[in-house]
């Protein structure tokens, strides 16, 4: 990001400037921004988040349903291989860091799916329940997919109710990018009502979100890039179930859902793996977001 000298000389950032960055120095930033190297949440705070996702504490849920199914230590080592952190549940203190060339391969699997979304045309809905970190992001990849052919939209924009403990919600958008408000302000949450609601309303091609935002559209079927911070265990786990992982752990995690299922559990998957199609009672193929198979 670059800045420039302010009278008072304090530095402002400027826009984003886009470029062409090789690896490393995408690996250095990402190390110096925070968004790889040594986070910003604990290693307490992170086995405290899985703790009460498999706890089924309702906040953790973020929308979702069956993410809370899974033993505590599968979590940890779906977390461990989407990060690049340590999945010895014996290890409860010390720094968690951030493996960035995970996360550098995750961008590439986004960045993918959005370019994917704007050869299409398709019809985007960008939100985001982290108001304070991520609008800029948001923002700035809005920009480029309506520049690149795809179409923002905004359901519901200005819609507003009271929640369950009576306070005034209303949805609100900021440059294509939906966010909750207390009608003055954008909150952080991690609830799934305000996605919930929008969906209702419309129903777009892809959604590019976080928190309860991600999870709502997750859980509605809709095919959504999601951000996730290593202590968000419910989008780790409502990923591809097997996406990153090496062949033992694939293999753990499979065997953990034919038992699930066999005790009555159910789900519904989005993946591309053989081994998840071969277990499933049903599937439904889909190419360029149309049904072609049932």
């Amino acid at each position: 990001m670059a800045s420039k000298p302010q009278p008072s000389g304090v530095t402002e950032p400027d826009e984003w400037v886009r470029g062409t960055f090789d690896r490393e120095t995408i690996r250095a930033a990402l190390v110096d921004g925070g968004g790889a190297g040594v986070n910003a949440h604990d290693r307490p705070n992170v086995m405290w988040k899985i703790k009460r996702l498999v706890e089924g504490d309702p906040v953790s849920q973020f929308g979702l349903t069956g993410v809370n199914t899974l033993p505590f230590e599968e979590v940890l080592g779906l977390i461990a291989d989407a990060a690049g952190i340590d999945p010895d549940p014996s290890i409860r203190h010390g720094l968690v860091i951030v493996d960035p060339d995970k996360v550098i391969d995750a961008l590439e699997v986004a960045g993918d799916r959005l370019a994917e979304a704007a050869a299409l045309g398709e019809r985007v809905l960008i939100a985001t329940g982290h108001p304070a970190g991520l609008p800029l992001l948001y923002q700035a990849v809005g920009s480029l997919l309506i520049e690149s052919g795809a179409k923002l939209i905004r359901p519901l924009e200005g819609h507003t109710w009271n929640d369950d403990e009576g306070r005034r919600r209303q949805i609100r958008y900021f440059r294509g990018m939906a966010t909750l408000t207390d009608r003055a302000s954008p909150i952080h949450t991690h609830g799934s009502e305000a996605m919930e609601r929008m969906l209702e309303d419309q129903t777009p091609d892809l959604v590019f979100a976080d928190h309860g935002f991600a999870g709502a559209a997750i859980e509605a079927g809709i095919d959504t890039v999601s951000i996730a911070d290593v202590n968000d265990p419910a989008l780790v786990v409502a990923d591809e179930p097997t996406a990153e992982l090496d062949t033992a752990a694939a293999e753990r995690v499979l065997v953990a859902m034919e038992e699930l299922a066999a005790s009555g559990v159910g789900f519904v998957i989005s993946s591309h793996d053989p081994r998840v199609m071969a277990i499933a009672d049903g599937f439904i193929r889909l190419q360029q977001g149309r049904v072609v198979e049932a």
